[in-house]
């Protein structure tokens, strides 16, 4: 909503305090309401009285000058009174008094109400009072009244007063706030500014001090870092590994090629175009294998994970090699039992299974006979295990034929077959496991059963 984080939380702040302002406004206006009709009530009464006082005292002939001076300068503005005699007869004072409304109770002693006095809203107190004037004892009626125009100036005068006060509160913590997020902001803003004064090649953890709150951004970004730098260095070894590693074969292909131009005779020439064919084919499979394990090794979303039965894909991928491994004169056996599907990469699993079934074929010696595929389950991962009962590996040299290009003793192979198994096993939370044999040599990839 917007784009700046000092306007978010200056908006955030401030509307709570506007909206509690203006309660407390209302508020304090209805309070004001009550105290000023209470308070102007009370006048009326002490003006009543006073008023009631001196009618008894003068017989009705003379209001004392301080009950005049209570009339004509108490709270707000003038008071009205009118003295009638239990006759009826208007005994001293405005000879009309505002008409109650209906309903009002005519025998109550004390009686305030609100009423219009020429055409003007009024409140007025009528009080009965027992006394004898000039001889005449009974029930005086003293009316007294006020223009309410006062009450309500007085009512807006206090509502005024409170508004501007909680006007300059808003405004002292608008200022406040706005000056105070800015200046919480500071480090936030410094660590932007240091971010920018890195070189690109600068990935390393950043270590300013930040505040509580933003400490899992830097958190996070720090953990990006570390990726990306482990992204970057894993991409140079690549790009170093895949450089020295087809030097040579690049070099075999260019001296066969001049070879060929240099032959004798074209037998000898089609010999050396041969060679020079299965020479490529190695270049070329050796460049698939270096693609597909920065493909297993690289950090990737879901993309390409879906829910698969492992023994399916373990089957399919079989057929596809059942010929070349039964042509080298060796029994491929499958034991695949039904299990329930697993988010796995199809395509990764397998380019891992090829690359472990080529293993054995490349590195399973003379006496290779067999290579069983075999899938078991297990209540939170399955067990995809391929084993051979060729030459067999001392646990020594476990280390070396896992790491890349590794392998026990020079051959044919690209030394990345068990490199890509287990990048393939730890891209999908899993694990390789070698299994040194005295008659053979296995290797297990553990896969979760849950992504």
């Amino acid at each position: 909503m917007f784009r700046s984080l000092r306007l978010r939380l200056f908006v955030i702040i401030l509307t709570p305090l506007l909206v509690l302002a203006v309660a407390i406004g209302a508020w304090r206006i209805d309070a004001a309401q009550e105290t000023a009709q209470d308070f102007f009530d009370r006048n009326l009464m002490l003006t009543a009285l006073a008023v009631a006082r001196d009618v008894a005292l003068y017989d009705g002939d003379l209001i004392s000058f301080e009950t005049t001076q209570l009339l004509n300068e108490t709270a707000g503005g003038p008071v009205r009174y009118n003295v009638f005699a239990p006759d009826g007869v208007n005994v001293t004072g405005y000879a009309v008094p505002p008409v109650p409304p209906s309903g009002i109770a005519r025998d109550l002693p004390v009686v305030y109400y609100d009423a219009t006095y020429r055409g003007a809203p009024a409140r007025v107190l009528r009080l009965k009072d027992q006394a004898v004037v000039e001889g005449i004892s009974g029930t005086f009626t003293i009316t007294v009244w006020q223009d309410l125009a006062v009450r309500n100036a007085f009512v807006w005068d206090l509502g005024l007063r409170a508004g501007i006060v909680m006007a300059t509160l808003l405004g002292a913590v608008a200022l406040l706030v706005w000056f105070g997020v800015r200046i919480g902001l500071k480090p936030l803003i410094d660590l932007e500014d240091a971010i920018s004064r890195r070189s690109p090649e600068d990935l390393s953890p950043i270590q300013r001090p930040v505040p509580v709150e933003a400490a899992g951004i830097v958190a996070q970004l720090n953990q990006l870092l570390g990726r990306m730098g482990a992204t970057f260095d894993a991409q140079a070894a690549f790009v170093s590994d895949a450089a020295h590693q087809l030097r040579n074969p690049i070099a075999g292909l260019r001296a066969l090629g001049e070879a060929i131009g240099s032959a004798a005779t074209l037998d000898v020439a089609k010999t050396r175009a041969g060679e020079l064919v299965r020479a490529a084919g190695h270049a070329g499979d050796l460049a698939n294998r270096l693609l597909t394990l920065e493909r297993a090794r690289a950090e990737r979303g879901p993309e390409g994970v879906a829910p698969a039965a492992l023994d399916e894909v373990i089957t399919r991928t079989v057929q596809g090699l059942a010929a070349e491994v039964e042509a080298r004169g060796v029994t491929l056996d499958v034991v695949a039992p039904s299990v329930p599907a697993i988010p796995v990469d199809r395509l990764m699993l397998r380019e891992a299974l090829t690359n472990l079934i080529d293993n054995a074929l490349v590195h399973g010696g003379p006496g290779l006979s067999l290579i069983r595929v075999s899938l078991t389950d297990a209540p939170d991962m399955l067990s995809l295990t391929v084993e051979n009962d060729g030459t067999s590996v001392k646990a020594a040299d476990i280390p070396n034929i896992l790491a890349r290009f590794g392998q026990v003793e020079p051959s044919r192979g690209s030394g990345l077959g068990l490199s890509i198994a287990d990048a393939v096993a730890r891209r999908h939370g899993g694990a390789l496991v070698v299994h040194p044999r005295p008659d053979g040599f296995a290797v297990t990839i553990r896969l979760p059963k849950r992504a």
